[in-house]
């Protein structure tokens, strides 16, 4: 459980004894002791006042398959960039991806790429398939506070998904450059979120659909829920993987689960 502030409240002994005893008690000092604010069960959503969505995958369904497009875009990045053939370049997405949180991170790292270049050319995608969702709108508007989207892709590109399902519901958007390209389940991605936007993680939810990402939030004391069966990155999940504790709940329904918190 994570460390809780400690409140303090101050009383004078009490004593069922009548008479002198009961004048001396009346003098003695107050003292103090040590009241704990109340615990919320994984199940109580009822002190969350900053709500923190993924986007990809999170709010569009699977099924529109964008990401069919950005791999595949990313594969001709890495062909031209580094003068591989299709299959390494495909090999190379994957593995950076696994092993560094996002493809980009990867390339960063043992290429020096320009992260501004990459992310505008995969990005740069047919985005038709998206149709508004005002049901979602609905249900994520309801919700009490803030609501915030933290996206390892760009935020440019977040604006044009939103704009595409007619989600006018964020407050802000923090994409990966807002969060000096370290990609969840970095923690200094959320920590920079957390920074930027000034809240109390332990008043705080994520929905995501990689589980990996819910990690470091759930160790913070937020609230995570897993939207659909879940990935490791590149790696879709087997219908039997077992989730750790860091994953509170799950949901194949995100209205449905929102609409069920107000």
């Amino acid at each position: 459980m994570p460390a809780v502030a400690t409140q303090w409240t101050l009383i004078r002994p009490r004593t069922p004894s009548p008479g002198e005893a009961m004048s001396r008690i009346n003098a003695a000092p107050p003292v103090a002791i040590r009241v704990r604010p109340p615990y919320h069960s994984p199940m109580d959503f009822s002190h969350v006042t900053t709500w923190i969505f993924d986007l990809d995958n999170t709010l569009y369904p699977p099924e529109a398959a964008l990401f069919d497009q950005i791999e595949a875009r990313m594969v001709a990045h890495v062909q031209n960039l580094l003068g591989v053939d299709a299959a390494e370049a495909d090999r190379l997405r994957a593995h950076y991806w696994r092993q560094y949180g996002t493809t980009l991170a990867g390339l960063m790292a043992e290429h020096q790429i320009d992260p501004d270049a990459y992310l505008y050319d995969v990005h740069d995608i047919d985005m038709s398939v998206l149709t508004p969702d005002p049901d979602l709108a609905a249900a994520i508007a309801a919700l009490p506070g803030r609501k915030i989207v933290h996206t390892n892709a760009d935020a440019l590109y977040a604006t044009r998904v939103l704009g595409h399902r007619n989600l006018p519901v964020f407050e802000a958007i923090y994409g990966i450059q807002e969060v000096d390209y370290h990609p969840k389940p970095d923690a200094r991605a959320y920590a920079a979120v957390i920074g930027a936007h000034g809240f109390d993680p332990t008043t705080a939810a994520m929905f995501e659909d990689d589980p990996r990402n819910l990690e470091v939030p759930a160790n913070l004391g937020m609230r995570t829920v897993l939207v659909g069966q879940g990935r490791h990155g590149p790696d879709e999940l087997a219908a039997d993987f077992t989730l750790g504790p860091h994953v509170q709940h799950r949901t194949d329904d995100l209205t449905g689960f929102l609409r069920s918190l107000v």
